[in-house]
């Protein structure tokens, strides 16, 4: 089987993740904020593309049942309840909740995987508990794509290093030859430099320094916490929720 990774959503033409089980990866916040959100029991989330999206979509529901969260060059959105901070997802904010998101890089890399099999939110707060969901994808040979959400059409350090530790752990859980892109191999490779140092990552990358210069320095400790939110967030019908019971794959 193929374990893919492509760096940036642009890299994704036509068709290349038909059939394919896809995790999605936008560790600084986005990814993170979905774990901790339905964790934490929001009942789903929807990703769009722009706060004005977000405000009519918002409409389709009782003011009571849905929340509007996301960000715009880092900071939180006028108006909205919440921004991407994932630690002001706390059970009391969002419980039963309906959350409209949209953020600058990690809700967008959603929107251009036609054909999935099925989409996976992944981070490092649930990489345990993603991994395990991918790993089930591997054994029964399923292709498997990771997408970076990357900054703005760019690499970034933080999510590719973040794919790497999910090579590394499916490439170890697969009794079967695993063939790597030269992408995953270069993610695999970053991981291991910085092994389970994830704070270093963070403080090393352009997106981790400028969050703590914007004053989000409690954001980057809080998505360092390894699997710290044991979730998998499926994408499906325009919404992520949590696998669960009623939700089985």
């Amino acid at each position: 089987m193929r374990l893919r990774v492509f760096l940036s959503p642009i890299e994704l033409s036509p068709g290349a993740v038909l059939g394919h089980v896809v995790a999605v990866i936008d560790v600084l916040r986005a990814s993170t904020t979905i774990a901790t959100a339905l964790a934490n029991g929001a009942r789903s989330v929807v990703p769009l593309e722009s706060a004005d999206l977000a405000i009519i979509h918002s409409r389709q529901f009782d003011r009571s049942e849905v929340m509007l969260a996301g960000e715009q060059k880092l900071q939180a959105i006028a108006g909205f309840e919440l921004g991407n901070s994932p630690a002001s997802f706390t059970s009391e904010a969002v419980s039963g909740k309906t959350i409209m998101l949209t953020t600058t890089n990690g809700t967008r890399a959603l929107t251009g995987l036609i054909g999935a099999r099925d989409i996976v939110i992944a981070s490092y707060v649930n990489h345990e508990a993603v991994a395990a969901m991918l790993g089930t994808a591997v054994r029964s040979n399923t292709d498997v794509a990771i997408v970076c959400a990357g900054d703005e059409g760019h690499f970034s350090l933080e999510d590719a290093a973040c794919a790497g530790r999910y090579v590394r752990s499916l490439s170890q859980r697969s009794p079967k030859s695993v063939v790597l892109n030269d992408a995953a191999c270069a993610c695999e490779i970053i991981d291991r430099e910085y092994g389970d140092n994830i704070a270093k990552i963070f403080g090393d990358s352009s997106h981790g320094k400028a969050l703590v210069e914007a004053g989000f320095g409690d954001d980057i400790e809080f998505c360092a916490e390894l699997d710290s939110q044991p979730v998998v967030p499926i994408y499906q019908d325009r919404q992520i929720t949590r696998l669960g019971p009623d939700r089985e794959r």
